[in-house]
C-alpha cells in the first residue's frame, strides 16, 4: 500500500517553495516541508526546456518510480517537491535513482540519517 500522494495544486507547490529547503545536485533539485500529515506528498516538475512531452513523462516516470521503490527509506510527514534539471535528460533509471537518494540524505529525511 502507497504511503504518499501526489501534490497536484499550484497553491501547494508554491508553499512548499516558499517555506522548504532546497539541496541541488548534477540531476534534481529537492525541495522538502513538513506537512503536518501521516503521509509524504510527492510533487514533480519537469519544464519545457527539459524536452519534449516524450522525454519529460519519461523523467517523470523515472522520478516517480524511484521513490516509489525507495519510499520505506523516507520519514513521513513531508512534502517533496523534485525538479528535473536539463542535464537529467536521457540519464538511465539508475543514475535518477541515486540522484534522488543523494538529496535525500543531503536533506537528512532519509531513516537513519540524522
Amino acid at each position: 500500500m502507497s504511503n504518499y500522494e501526489s501534490l497536484k495544486k499550484n497553491q501547494n507547490f508554491q508553499k512548499v517553495y516558499a517555506l522548504g529547503k532546497s539541496k541541488a545536485n548534477k540531476y534534481l533539485i529537492m525541495y522538502v516541508s513538513n506537512n503536518n500529515l501521516s503521509k509524504n506528498r510527492l510533487g514533480i516538475q519537469v519544464s519545457k526546456k527539459v524536452g519534449n512531452s516524450v522525454v519529460r513523462h519519461r523523467l517523470t516516470r523515472l522520478i516517480r518510480e524511484s521513490y516509489r521503490l525507495n519510499e520505506e527509506m523516507f520519514n513521513s510527514g513531508l512534502d517533496i517537491v523534485v525538479i528535473a534539471r536539463n542535464s537529467a535528460k536521457g540519464r538511465t533509471y539508475k543514475e535518477i535513482e541515486s540522484a534522488l537518494l543523494h538529496l535525500g540524505k543531503l536533506q537528512n529525511i532519509l531513516m537513519g540519517c540524522k
